[in-house]
């Protein structure tokens, strides 16, 4: 059997048995056609442990098109894709190079950008107005920092998705996950006035408005996009005068921030992010660290000490 058999094979092992996503199962192809095509290898066992190694220092000195070293993460996720394929060749009882002898490199940790309160209420008053499209921007900021959803979960929402009396919702997140979303009534009566407005009989939560789309019943047609949220949300922020770079993942950091800032344990606010490791939470320990210098004010130095002589 050739690699590419193998190869194909392995990503209807990923697409069937481990429920990854179409996309993902693309991405996952990319990395291992890119493998594959830089070493020239054409069985299992020509990948060994020194070729992944020349792999990765080639991809370290690999510049994208705008002349720039890939970042640690881009790095480590080739890494990944590689060590899945090969553990997939070790339970099928092929013979390569062994996936636990292959390490990620440590990346610098991540840092975490988020709105303080006033600059939520700024942005989120940015979308004020009656219109269809002003009702929806709103209801967009408001549903997005209410629930913590990725963007990608947010568009796939339909209006039957939500239940406007309690405020929850089922969202299938990464890895077809499902988990409980809670939605605040501020951002329930948001979405309720965008609705009021809405005249088409599209299924989607939220839709484009662009001119001409109202008469149309093709969801396709509709439903709003990831990179119209992220346009969204940029012209708002612009329009705040937030000097920061926000996106809709901003507004994601921001819910967990306030959560933990409001007490919440990290283990919950793992399970709302729909997290599946709790070291990817792990990154908003800098709102726990923020009352460290109130700690160290309080309690240091408070015994005595011996005098100099």
């Amino acid at each position: 059997m050739g690699m590419q058999s193998f190869v194909t094979k392995f990503l209807e092992y990923v697409e069937i048995e481990r429920g990854r996503s179409p996309k993902t199962v693309e991405s996952y192809d990319r990395v291992l056609r890119s493998f594959l095509k830089w070493g020239k290898m054409n069985e299992p066992k020509d990948i060994t442990l020194d070729s992944i190694r020349k792999y990765r220092l080639f991809l370290n000195r690999k510049q994208n098109v705008h002349g720039k070293e890939l970042k640690k993460t881009t790095q480590n996720y080739h890494v990944i894709v590689l060590r899945g394929f090969l553990r997939y060749l070790a339970k099928e009882g092929v013979a390569s190079a062994l996936p636990e002898r292959i390490e990620t490199a440590k990346t610098l940790e991540r840092q975490v950008d988020f709105l303080e309160a006033d600059e939520l209420e700024r942005l989120c008053h940015a979308a004020e107005g009656t219109s269809e499209i002003a009702r929806r921007d709103r209801a967009l900021l408001e549903f997005l920092f209410s629930s913590g959803l990725r963007v990608s979960e947010l568009v796939g929402l339909d209006r039957e998705s939500v239940n406007l009396e309690v405020g929850e919702l089922t969202v299938r997140g990464k890895g077809g996950k499902l988990r409980m979303v809670f939605v605040s009534d501020r951002a329930r009566a948001a979405l309720q006035r965008y609705l009021d407005t809405r005249k088409d009989a599209d299924p989607a939560l939220f839709v484009s408005t662009r001119r001409g789309f109202a008469e149309k019943s093709s969801a396709d047609d509709l439903r709003i996009t990831v990179r119209t949220v992220e346009r969204i949300v940029a012209r708002l922020a612009a329009k705040a005068g937030l000097t920061k770079q926000v996106h809709p993942h901003t507004l994601r950091h921001s819910f967990a921030t306030d959560l933990l800032r409001n007490g919440a344990d990290i283990r919950s606010v793992q399970a709302l992010l729909g997290h599946s490791s709790i070291t990817t939470t792990q990154i908003y320990t800098h709102v726990t660290d923020e009352g460290l210098r109130e700690v160290h004010e309080k309690f240091h130095g408070k015994g005595k000490r011996m005098e100099d002589e």
